[in-house]
């Protein structure tokens, strides 16, 4: 296909290509109105459409920013990205939309594909807290402007915004305690997951301070998808683990893991209560509907472009590490009277 240009339209016209230029500029101070209008007129009657590439070549500026999130098999990544959208389309930028699928080579593929395409910055919620963290502090020594949400690497010194895992996590096991629950499974994500520590420790604190001895056995390393969370309960039930709840680090993992207790005809809440951290519309599509720690999706995809955007206008900006409160919502999976 072969795109329109301003040769064509001068061609048409029979005036310069400068005058062109000008005019579909709005240069009022060098083109009268009527050749503007004359031009638009044409222009728009070729089907011309300005090439951003030159433009931004010209400019040093994509008016582009990337996006990299580590899954888009819950709501959370495409409600965070349309949030985004929704914010810089206003101001004349694009967004490119990269999926690590939870693999650090992927991830590091993407960080590579967006610095070739010089986007003008990235948002980034991490796969892992070391794999790349060579390649992302090298991003930063250089200014170039770049955000973590959600998942951040810790000790990076780069901006970032992230909900308040520790405490949340602490008042959803407390929430299990209150309920009677006292066998409590802490479902873990993968360790090089920053806020996967995070979760655990809270859970670790949450007994010690009802004074619940904590059971090694209680504790089991899973991945992430919904497999992975039907598997381990699984095996702690093949295993003849005695338990009367399970809190899951994400809700992939809580629905695999309810999924096995339904199968296994073990009841919700009665026998077993099931609760989760990140948490989105999901937990409630499903009977009983999961208790869930949810997260202000829309307002951090807010603040990541305000911090971004702050760090393409002044690179060397101080950087600004804002955490913000999320919602702990009873449901069903943990108490008869919900469901």
């Amino acid at each position: 296909m072969r795109y329109v240009t301003i040769k064509d339209i001068a061609d048409a016209l029979e005036i310069s290509k400068s005058t062109v230029s000008r005019a579909l500029a709005g240069d009022v101070s060098n083109v009268s109105p009527a050749t503007i209008d004359r031009v638009r007129s044409k222009a728009r009657e070729m089907g011309y459409q300005r090439n951003m590439t030159a433009v931004n070549l010209r400019t040093k500026a994509t008016k582009v920013i990337g996006i990299i999130v580590p899954e888009i098999t819950t709501p959370f990544s495409m409600s965070f990205v349309s949030t985004v959208q929704d914010a810089m389309q206003p101001l004349g930028y694009r967004v490119l939309i990269a999926v690590s699928s939870e693999d650090p080579k992927r991830e590091r593929q993407n960080l590579d594909m967006f610095e070739t395409g010089r986007v003008d910055g990235i948002l980034v919620s991490a796969t892992h807290n070391l794999a790349n963290r060579d390649r992302f502090e090298n991003l930063v020594k250089s200014n170039f402007p770049i955000v973590f949400f959600d998942r951040t690497i810790k000790d990076l010194q780069c901006s970032s915004v992230c909900s308040n895992d520790s405490l949340m996590s602490f008042f959803l096991v407390e929430h299990l305690i209150y309920t009677g629950r006292r066998r409590i499974v802490n479902l873990t994500g993968p360790t090089y997951i920053e806020n996967s520590l995070a979760r655990s420790q809270s859970y670790r604190e949450a007994l010690e301070k009802f004074h619940i001895p904590y059971d090694s056995r209680l504790v089991v390393s899973s991945g992430l998808s919904v497999e992975d969370g039907a598997m381990a309960v699984e095996r702690l039930i093949n295993d003849g683990i005695d338990f009367d709840a399970i809190y899951c680090f994400t809700e992939t993992q809580a629905l695999g893991a309810k999924r096995t207790l339904q199968e296994r005809n073990i009841s919700i809440p009665d026998e077993v209560a099931i609760c989760t951290m990140s948490g989105t519309q999901l937990s409630s599509f499903v009977f009983p509907q999961i208790t869930a720690v949810e997260q202000n999706v829309a307002e951090m995809a807010r603040i990541a472009v305000r911090l971004l955007l702050e760090k393409i206008e002044v690179p060397n900006s101080p950087q600004q590490n804002i955490v913000l409160h999320s919602t702990l919502v009873a449901r069903g999976s943990t108490s008869a009277d919900d469901a």
